[in-house]
């Protein structure tokens, strides 16, 4: 897959934040910019369910394997 050009994309929107790039040919364009706090937010609280469920539902032998 070729990259687009992004000094032309530069050239066209002064603002950096909001430069767009394009691949595979413009099917997919993506935006530099930052990851909202609440995306975030949510990898940490499923980030800490997932060693909770682990330690809880998978600790030990497993089922009929305990004597």
């Amino acid at each position: 897959m070729a990259e687009a050009e992004p000094e032309r994309a530069a050239a066209e929107d002064p603002d950096p934040e909001r430069r767009m790039r394009e691949y595979a040919g413009g099917e997919i364009h993506v935006r530099e910019g930052r990851v909202n706090r609440w995306l975030l937010v949510v990898y940490a609280v499923l980030a800490i369910w997932a060693v909770y469920y682990l330690v809880t539902a998978w600790g030990g032998l497993g089922p009929g394997l305990a004597r």
